[in-house]
């Protein structure tokens, strides 16, 4: 099991009920945590709309994880 700080922003946020959290998974990829997450909190994105950030650097959504990694899931962004 790894451990792994997730941030979520704007609807994420919403859906999910909270900014962060530290998540224990056995999740391999982003890819496979976001679908955990996505199951666990009703996420209704789907992450072909999203982009993914691990440590703070975009990243791909088959990128390996290790503990203490920090994943941000970056929803669309409408504004004006």
């Amino acid at each position: 099991m790894k451990s792994i700080e997730v941030h979520y922003y704007a609807i994420l946020r919403d859906q999910a009920g909270r900014r962060s959290e530290r998540v224990e998974t056995g999740a391999a990829t982003a890819a496979e945590l976001f679908d955990e997450l996505a199951a666990r909190h009703g996420l209704a994105l789907a992450r072909d709309a999203m982009r993914v950030a691990i440590n703070d650097e975009f990243g791909d959504w088959e990128h390996s994880l290790q503990s203490g990694d920090r994943v941000v899931f970056i929803p669309p962004v409408a504004g004006g």
